[in-house]
């Protein structure tokens, strides 16, 4: 005699780091393989929120929230959260049973399309910082190491101002004069 396994619909609540987030298609990947593995199917995914966290979690500030509705089997469900806590791409998990919801109005919160738009803009972006650290454009004052160094000869002699020919000329007047009223 054979149990068909129930499914129900979870909500999973994924955080990963700023670092992470620059690849967004390949943790969104990663988290569909994750999801695959423990036998459960994505209804619906979207970027949450971008925030700072309350403490530091693996030394990072800030982490990118992925919200996803799955549909998984009660006990597929333990293996989900099992390779998430195994993977490097993912920091914390936190599923929850959804009770308060139908699974239309799950799907409804699906933005696949908008995850698909923050992640090109996310690429972009970190494509840009490559290429200005490539091309070395920078703004603002150039990097120590990059300063032209001084030749040390020009940088031993002193430039000053040559004085003022009559302004000397009228101190000495001034010192014979005082010399010859003090005898």
């Amino acid at each position: 005699m054979t149990t068909a396994t129930q499914t129900r619909l979870y909500e999973c609540m994924f955080l990963i780091s700023q670092g992470e987030a620059a690849n967004l298609n390949n943790v969104v990947e990663h988290i569909g393989e994750i999801i695959g593995k423990g036998g459960a199917e994505i209804v619906a995914i979207r970027k949450w929120d971008d925030r700072r966290l309350a403490y530091e979690i693996d030394k990072q500030k800030r982490g990118v929230f992925i919200l996803a509705y799955i549909n998984a089997p009660t006990d597929g469900l333990s293996r989900i959260e099992r390779e998430c806590s195994l993977s490097e791409h993912i920091m914390r998990l936190i599923t929850i049973r959804v009770d308060h919801m139908s699974e239309d109005q799950a799907r409804a919160a699906d933005d696949r399309d908008g995850l698909a738009v923050e992640a090109k803009l996310r690429a972009d972006k970190a494509a840009a910082g490559e290429n200005e650290k490539r091309s070395g454009a920078r703004l603002g004052a150039p990097a120590p190491e990059e300063m032209p160094k001084a030749d040390t000869p020009a940088a031993e002699e002193k430039t000053e101002a040559p004085a003022e020919p009559e302004a000397e000329a009228s101190d000495a007047e001034a010192k014979t004069e005082a010399k010859a009223d003090a005898e």
